[in-house]
């Protein structure tokens, strides 16, 4: 009697992709490892020719606010890998200015700084990449985690602070930021800041979040240099 073939690895529907072997593996690592596998944004990610998954983040939250208008100017910060970059770069067909600690692989449509925005040369460089402002100021910067989550908090309202310092020196009238940050954090005066210098200051969790992260991002709109007041929703 022959035997039934057997069947092909990634054929068998309705299964999950399993790692062929977690030995020698730290556990932590082996769980991103079967998300990362079982994540659909992952997936789409790759098929899609974007560098991350976060590239989802980002459109979702342009549907929602409509962040990019046609030919507007981009600053993307701690853009690496280049997944907000793209869809920046997409959305706005404008001038594109992506910046990171680390090296990034170049992107049609983008230049591609290497700087840390707490050197003194920072607003310099970035104001000799857009001379006439940026319309719309991102920053999905987040720290290496300690595991301590008040300090990781403490970490990435600094990091939120530090973006906006850069922002507010580079956006034009009527710009948009968008900074991430955890719930829970230090970001209150961030916060009392940014309903002071726009027109409208909201919360948001994209759906490509996952469910488990604390992460959230301010979304800012209607950028004004004097004071007033903001309307803020949460």
């Amino acid at each position: 009697m022959s035997r039934p073939p057997r069947p092909r690895p990634g054929r068998q529907s309705g299964l999950k992709p399993r790692l062929r072997t977690a030995k020698g593996r730290k556990t932590a690592s082996t769980r991103w490892l079967q998300r990362q596998l079982a994540d659909s944004y992952v997936a789409e990610a790759k098929r899609k020719g974007f560098r991350s998954r976060a590239a989802f983040k980002l459109m979702q939250l342009d549907d929602r606010f409509r962040l990019f208008r046609r030919g507007g100017t981009v600053l993307d910060l701690g853009a690496a890998p280049g997944g907000w970059t793209q869809v920046a770069i997409a959305r706005s067909g404008g001038q594109v200015v992506a910046v990171d600690l680390q090296p990034m692989d170049p992107l049609p449509g983008a230049l591609c700084l290497v700087l840390d925005l707490e050197d003194e040369e920072a607003p310099g460089r970035l104001e000799a990449a857009l001379p006439d402002g940026a319309d719309v100021v991102l920053s999905d910067m987040a720290p290496r985690t300690t595991g301590h989550a008040a300090t990781d908090r403490l970490r990435i309202a600094a990091l939120a602070d530090l973006a906006y310092d850069a922002a507010r020196g580079m956006l034009r009238p009527g710009g948009a930021f968008v900074v991430k940050i955890f719930q829970g954090g230090a970001h209150h005066d961030l916060l009392g800041v940014l309903k002071k210098d726009f027109a409208s200051v909201r919360h948001a969790k994209p759906d490509a979040s996952r469910k488990e992260s604390s992460e959230f991002y301010l979304v800012a709109t209607g950028f004004r240099a004097a004071g007033g007041t903001a309307s803020h929703s949460g």
